[in-house]
């Protein structure tokens, strides 16, 4: 951490309009790359590596994806080579003061992810804190039936201090939950250790994988509440949650219906960008960021704090609209394009009064 933080504006009243240039705006994405790795590099056994030519066709798509987006704060899921990543982002042409994918380095010896893909960041802010969180609380751990104690983030989360160019501080993690797909036992090579087709052993192994996604999306619930509670920093989570936005899990994450029956639950609850953006937001009937077997699917979201919805006390900025990018999901399957679409939202936030004294971030 560098310089003290300037204090945040807290109005007791909701916040009333405000001229134009009182308001700052910050763009945030989340992008699920799938399976982002260096040629020749044998990231999963059962899949082959990467071609030279296969990875820059890859990276090439995703640059000019990323460039479309144009985010200040860009989110990624699966780098297994954070080379990889920052390839991607050189072919966008955009420049960002920090870019990363903690556990997934390749400098120094570094030989990427091992074991599942890591999340990662780019962002044109000012890092003053970074912290990739992989351990869950004690309370979080829970019993898997025939694997045992489930203790970590199968993806660590990163949790990242940023501050804008007018000196407001904002807090962003980045997050990756367990997937549906069905947990199945398997030896220390890999070997299946249970009949795959048998239904009732896949109904015990999607089981599995429900309660490691709901363990970490209680975990990630603790870490949104230590970030929250009795603070003005405005929150901001994003990244694949690999189930819907009014599923248990993301609820849990979100604990948004808790405002209903307890205005006091605001101070740490999240709510869905989607759902909070401003009235003249240009709204599509349906949105998706995943299809499987045919069924369209809200994977991939962004979450905010109070300081971004309309009518809080607390309010300093607001959503203007959300955007998700998702045609290429109807362009076939290749590996080369994500099988997500990339989600953006539009925030704005107050520039502080003293935002002529803040340095530039």
């Amino acid at each position: 951490m560098t310089d003290a933080l300037p204090p945040t504006i807290r109005p007791t009243e909701p916040a009333a309009a405000q001229p134009a240039n009182n308001w700052a705006t910050l763009t945030v994405a989340t992008c699920n790359l799938l399976n982002l790795a260096n040629p020749g590099r044998v990231y999963y056994p059962n899949q082959e590596p990467y071609s030279t030519r296969e990875f820059e066709r890859k990276i090439h798509w995703l640059g000019e994806r990323l460039q479309t987006l144009n985010a200040d704060v860009l989110a990624v899921q699966e780098v297994w080579d954070e080379a990889a990543f920052k390839g991607a982002v050189s072919r966008s042409r955009l420049h960002y003061q920090w870019i990363g994918a903690p556990g997934a380095e390749n400098h120094d010896g570094g030989q990427g992810a091992q074991g599942t893909p890591r999340v990662g960041l780019a962002t044109r802010l000012k890092v003053e804190q970074l912290d990739s969180i992989a351990d869950f609380p004690a309370t979080c751990v829970v019993d898997v039936p025939g694997i045992g104690p489930h203790t970590r983030f199968e993806r660590p989360l990163l949790s990242a201090r940023l501050r804008t160019k007018h000196g407001q501080p904002v807090q962003v993690i980045t997050t990756h939950l367990k997937s549906k797909r069905p947990k199945f036992l398997q030896d220390a090579l890999g070997n299946a250790l249970e009949d795959n087709d048998d239904p009732a052993v896949r109904a015990l192994a999607s089981l599995r994988a429900l309660i490691m996604r709901g363990a970490e999306a209680a975990a990630l619930r603790h870490v949104v509440i230590d970030l929250l509670h009795r603070t003005s920093v405005p929150l901001v989570v994003l990244g694949d949650f690999n189930d819907s936005p009014h599923s248990v899990t993301t609820q849990l994450i979100a604990a948004t219906a808790e405002v209903a029956y307890d205005r006091a639950a605001r101070d740490v609850a999240l709510f869905n960008a989607w759902d909070v953006q401003g009235a003249s937001a240009l709204r599509r009937d349906v949105a998706y960021s995943h299809i499987y077997q045919d069924y369209p699917e809200m994977l991939d979201q962004i979450l905010v704090s109070e300081e971004f919805v309309n009518g809080s006390r607390f309010q300093i900025g607001d959503v203007r609209r959300v955007e998700v990018f998702n045609d290429h999901l109807h362009e076939g399957r290749d590996r080369s394009r994500s099988d997500h679409g990339f989600v953006r939202a539009l925030l704005r936030l107050r520039v502080p009064e003293n935002a002529g004294a803040a340095s530039a971030g």
